[in-house]
């Protein structure tokens, strides 16, 4: 086959999907892989595709202005097609509405998501991330650790890659202020205040915070918990900040009874609770310890994963996940269409607070 034989088809395959990974083009055309990269090299030279990582795309318009029949989003023209490789930390706890989101985001695009589950640990997300480069994805969603041994160089790292990355529910931190890379996260710190203030608004003074999980949210949440507390002028040093057992794991009971007791010697009436389960495990033990709740206490939790389903309903902050991992894959596939001229996006959703049952109307007076 003739080169320019080979230029027609690839230029052919490249207008009908939108992008093409070189090993797809090796079998379609039987040829080595030094040729198709010879080949696809001449084709970018003559402007006439774009070369990424792993593949080719369709050339950027000019001007701006979106290719006829090119799909877009909020943030402008998405690459058709593509391959996008995730790293989440977990595919149980909080990750999968976020995990669906992106997904279906990825798909309707005519994409497809590969996803791969990591930890809270820098080197295992490093691992991961190398994984899918050589699997030829054109873009990553990363949930990186950004703190702990080995963090900052992820994150340059992270930084360095030629294909665009957009951290999920992650920034990075003040050692690295001009990271250049798109992030989508929620405000937990604003929701913690909005949980605090509706406590507050039913009559409530003394209102404390329980996190289970050493996590990014619960640092975010005990620093917006503090700072609203501290602006409507509350006593910070009668709350309560307490560290509490993952419900269901050995001596969470005697834990959370603990707690409770706490809680009645310091004239706690209000709870925020991070996650659903450790809000419906405190709620039980109040039950049987005889503390009525609402009555007496008034939680509220943070998740809203299964807050509905709690004796009482508990009232809840709900980030929006599927939202995000939406809005994080649009931003990664926009990136990928236009990786030059963009500036730098940060989005950040706001959570929503779900009122229910298990706060009252108002606290138990004395």
């Amino acid at each position: 086959m003739l080169a320019s034989e080979r230029h027609q088809i690839i230029l052919s395959l490249v207008r009908e999907h939108g992008a093409v990974r070189l090993a797809e083009l090796v079998d379609r055309l039987g040829v080595t892989a030094v040729t198709v990269r010879r080949d696809v090299t001449e084709l970018a030279d003559r402007g006439l595709l774009t070369r990424v990582h792993g593949g080719v795309t369709l050339t950027r318009p000019r001007g701006g202005q979106p290719e006829p029949g090119r799909p877009t989003s909020v943030f402008g023209p998405v690459v058709p097609g593509a391959l996008v490789g995730m790293v989440a930390p977990s595919v149980e706890y909080y990750w999968p509405p976020v995990i669906q989101g992106a997904q279906s985001t990825v798909a309707a695009a005519g994409g497809r998501l590969v996803l791969r589950a990591s930890g809270y640990d820098a080197g295992e997300d490093r691992r991961q991330v190398t994984t899918l480069l050589e699997r030829g994805v054109q873009t990553l969603l990363v949930a990186p650790a950004t703190s702990g041994r080995g963090a900052l160089d992820l994150l340059r790292w992270l930084g360095s890659l030629s294909v665009p990355v957009v951290l999920v529910e992650r920034l990075p931190p003040p050692e690295l202020p001009t990271l250049a890379l798109d992030a989508a996260t929620t405000a937990h710190a604003l929701g913690a205040g909005l949980a605090v203030r509706h406590l507050v608004s039913l009559g409530h003074r003394a209102v404390g915070l329980v996190t289970a999980r050493s996590s990014p949210t619960s640092r975010a949440l005990r620093a917006g918990w503090r700072a609203t507390i501290e602006s409507l002028g509350l006593d910070a040093g009668t709350a309560l900040d307490v560290d509490v057992p993952v419900y269901g794991s050995p001596g969470w009971a005697g834990e959370y009874d603990a707690l409770l007791d706490r809680c009645r010697r310091a004239g706690v009436g209000a709870l925020l609770v991070h996650s659903d389960r450790e809000a419906i495990g405190l709620i039980q033990r109040a039950r049987d310890g005889g503390l009525a709740v609402p009555g007496e206490l008034a939680v509220v939790s943070y998740d809203d994963e299964v807050a509905a389903a709690s004796d009482p309903p508990l009232t809840a902050v709900c980030p929006q996940k599927h939202r995000l991992g939406a809005v994080a894959a649009e931003l990664a596939l926009a990136r990928l269409a236009d990786t030059a001229e963009r500036p730098v996006h940060r989005l950040q959703l706001w959570p929503t607070l779900v009122v229910r049952e298990s706060c009252g109307s108002a606290p138990k007076s004395p």
